[in-house]
């Protein structure tokens, strides 16, 4: 039996008739096709053979096959193989046999098997990115209608015709059209490492919907086999050069022709199954070096959080005809609501690519992207400079009348004017939307609540009468004050309550966040409670406490929060109530207890290792991590110190994640358990509660369960655990005509044991989804069915609904 040691190498180059080196010619053992091998780029090829003697087939696109005989004997073995060229004829021959047979799939093989060799993101690098964002908004009559009537007019209400032609031009331009400039220098090392430098961000307008002004949330790497775009896709996408993608498209040979004396093969990439699938569209393949030279591809609508409609094109470069560098990248999406419809257009060059980079052993790390301190600042002779992509006549026009615009709006005397408005007193302010007041200048706001906020016709112990007061500040390095304060008068018993609370943002990059609170008024018992509950008289007493407490982020993605709170906790049950309802929406009595004094802190830690973030001029943006959230709660009743009449102690820890499973959707979950560790003193308001479910609402099932139906107060320790899997379409848009309804399948299941009851609870659930655009916004419907079983009940089914609005800051629901 011959070993690995025995082989023998056989190498050398494939050559054409002149010579010149065949790339990619493919070389096997007649007979036998696995020992194999393709000549690389150069024509080069290596094979290694036991000693015998075989008989070579050398074949490539363009030349006659060809056999050669070869002896191995216990020496390596030298030899250049010749291949010479087909007729023009059998070229033709070949288009057409192309044409019938349709090779565009063997063409994509080609690809896929250079693919790690040519796949730009297996090197380390560096290069330079100008991107151009814009978008042009659409309007309808109805909007372009409000918008006009809210315009503020001239301080002076001298109206010149000339003027107002001039500004109604200046106002369409302005309005309709959001533009941001970026320029940024990335790096790059495999297999996934990260670090963007922005040295310039200019925006004009807005930029909330513009994609694509950092490349660290989202990278259009279709040279790997699942392509995550969380930020702008439910589920992973799978590349249609991969192997995975060869099994999950078509390609269709559509066109062939020379560009420069190059022959190109225009693919067209067509989904077997729209389910597990979200691309069509073309790729463009160099022959023979089998290159991309240019792709255009569009995601399809179901999966898409916020377009309509989304392509994406990229242009290659091919230094030494050996890799495909991204030199050009365009994003071409929009998106339509009721009253208008938005399209943009995003446009990258990468240029000034380094292969040798020399990067640090730290220089990698959490921190993806970086924003130069004077990267908002940078001025037109800059732009004119570093601009790679020029400006439509259109742009050129909204700019000028867009930093015209923002000169006078920042000059004092139409701030004030802004103000004044703002500022200004109505009937329907103080009867409706509230009493605001804005001081610009000092970046001041508040805001006085109107007779409608005021009155709260519906509350424990009768209807009251409640003026409140809120007040916001920020300074220039993005430190933050806000606070709220509220004086409450009862109707029914005449008696005065109140609130206030206080928050400062001290370290706006460690989250930093100083809060105090007081208050004399009402609190629950059990504050998350099902709504069938949370109601009762029971679940109420009157509490005046203080509470201080700190929030801070100690390092990265590890968060330390504080609280210390001292309240006097009395009863309810000398308060007049209103009881006409009672017979209809069940009530009961208050409890009744001795007052008594309570001391309690708590301290709860957050850990989520290797959380990815961008650190922006005066912020820091969370980007998320592949590992799970870990956290811990203590809570300490203090006894003796300021007359605190209670003594326990509480633990709680939990974990929790959420993660994609390839293109088959996205699954959460949550486990925790939580003990008294003492209870020397335990009060009511201090125990902690299982959650019982609402009748109808879908809870989110992360944190709660949809069939329990005891609230469990309890000393002993529990256990519970979540889990929810959305399959984003995978699953469910396999059945016929589904894919074009938008809807999702979800299922889960929920776990709970609490000790002390030896209550053992478990439920089931499935659903439908389907989301709505909303007041430009995402709106979640969904429809369960529950099934709910445990040692403490009878097996039950119930439906529930749920609505959720997707959360525009990091494009995620709530579960």
């Amino acid at each position: 039996m011959f070993t690995a040691w025995s082989q023998q190498l056989l190498n050398g180059k494939i050559l054409d008739d002149k010579n010149v080196s065949i790339p990619f010619a493919k070389i096997f053992v007649k007979n036998n096709a696995d020992m194999r091998t393709i000549a690389d780029a150069n024509g080069y090829y290596e094979i290694r053979l036991y000693p015998g003697e075989y008989f070579l087939v050398i074949n490539a696109i363009g030349y006659n096959e060809r056999e050669t005989y070869v002896v191995i004997n216990e020496a390596p073995v030298n030899r250049d193989l010749q291949l010479f060229s087909t007729s023009v004829k059998d070229l033709q021959d070949i288009d057409i046999t192309a044409k019938k047979s349709n090779p565009g799939r063997e063409i994509m093989l080609k690809v896929v098997e250079r693919r790690d060799s040519i796949n730009l993101w297996n090197y380390p690098h560096s290069v330079e990115a100008y991107t151009k964002a814009t978008e042009k908004i659409d309007r309808k009559e109805k909007e372009k209608k409000k918008n006009q009537e809210s315009k503020v007019e001239d301080p002076s209400g001298i109206s010149d015709p000339f003027e107002d032609e001039e500004k109604k031009k200046k106002d369409a331009l302005t309005e309709n059209m959001n533009l941001v400039e970026l320029q940024l220098t990335r790096y790059f090392s495999p297999p996934n490492k990260v670090k963007e430098i922005r040295n310039a961000y200019e925006k004009r307008g807005t930029d909330q919907n513009l994609y694509y002004t950092t490349t660290v949330k989202s990278n259009f790497n279709f040279f790997q086999n699942l392509l995550y775009l969380d930020d702008l896709h439910q589920s992973p996408i799978s590349s249609p050069i991969s192997a995975p993608g060869i099994l999950s498209y078509k390609y269709r040979l559509e066109e062939q022709y020379e560009e420069n004396g190059i022959k190109i093969h225009k693919i067209k990439i067509l989904p077997r199954n729209t389910a597990t699938t979200t691309l069509e569209g073309y790729i463009w393949v160099i022959d023979s070096l089998w290159l991309i030279q240019k792709l255009e591809l569009t995601l399809n609508k179901g999966n898409l959080l916020i377009y309509d409609r989304f392509t994406i094109r990229q242009f290659y470069d091919h230094p030494g005809d050996s890799i495909c560098v991204l030199s050009k990248q365009e994003l071409d999406y929009g998106v339509k609501y009721k009253d208008r419809s938005s399209n943009f257009i995003t446009y990258t060059e990468f240029s000034n690519y380094s292969f040798i980079p020399q990067y640090g052993k730290k220089f990698f790390g959490n921190e993806l992207s970086i924003t130069e301190q004077n990267a908002l600042e940078r001025d037109s002779s800059f732009w004119k400079e570093q601009r790679k992509i020029e400006l439509t006549s259109e742009e050129k026009a909204f700019i000028i009348a867009k930093d015209s615009i923002r000169d006078f709006q920042n000059r004092k005397e139409y701030l004030d004017s802004v103000d004044a408005i703002f500022n200004k007193v109505t009937a329907l302010k103080v009867l409706w939307f509230g009493i605001d007041h804005r001081n610009r200048a000092k970046k001041s706001q508040w805001t006085l609540s109107s007779i409608a906020a005021t009155s709260r016709p519906v509350y424990i112990a009768g209807p009251r009468v409640a003026p409140s007061f809120y007040y916001f500040k920020k300074w220039e390095n993005e430190h933050s004050l806000d606070s709220y304060s509220e004086a409450s008068m009862g109707v029914l018993n005449a008696d005065l309550k109140g609130q206030t609370w206080w928050r400062y943002r001290y370290a706006p990059f460690h989250f930093g966040t100083a809060s105090f609170s007081f208050s004399h008024d009402f609190d629950a018992i059990r504050s998350y409670d099902a709504i069938t509950q949370i109601y009762k008289r029971e679940n109420f007493i009157e509490t005046t406490s203080g509470q201080i407490g700190n929030e801070y982020e100690l390092f990265n993605g590890f968060y330390l929060n504080t609280e210390l709170d001292y309240s006097e906790r009395r009863s309810l049950k000398d308060y007049r109530f209103v009881t006409v309802f009672d017979n209809s929406i069940p009530n009961n009595s208050p409890s009744e207890f001795k007052t008594y004094q309570a001391l309690v802190g708590e301290v709860t830690i957050n850990y989520t290792p290797k959380q990815k973030y961008m650190k922006e001029v005066k912020k820091k943006v969370i980007l998320g991590s592949r590992f799970p959230t870990f956290y811990a709660t203590y809570e300490r009743g203090i006894p003796k110190l300021f007359g605190s009449d209670i003594n326990h102690e509480y633990g709680r820890i939990g974990i929790m994640q959420t993660f994609k499973i390839g293109t088959l959707g996205t699954s959460s979950y949550h486990l925790l358990s939580g003990k008294f560790l003492s209870s020397k003193n335990l009060q009511i308001a201090d125990f902690k509660f299982q959650r019982r479910s609402d009748p109808i609402w879908f809870s989110n099932p992360l944190y709660s369960f949809q069939g329990l139906d005891s609230s469990l107060p309890s000393k002993d320790y529990f256990l519970e655990g979540h889990f929810v899997h959305h399959d984003n379409g995978a699953i469910i848009n396999k059945l016929p005509f589904m894919k074009k309804t938008n809807i999702g399948l979800v299922i889960g299941v929920g776990a709970l044991y609490v000790k002390e009851f030896n209550w053992q609870h478990y439920e089931l659930f499935s659903g439908l989804e389907r989301n709505f655009k909303f007041s430009r916004r995402r709106l979640r419907i969904g429809i369960y069915g529950v099934a709910s079983d445990g040692n403490k009940m009878d097996p039950r089914v119930n439906y529930k609904i749920s609505f959720a609005l997707l959360d525009d800051r990091n494009m995620k629901w709530n579960f």
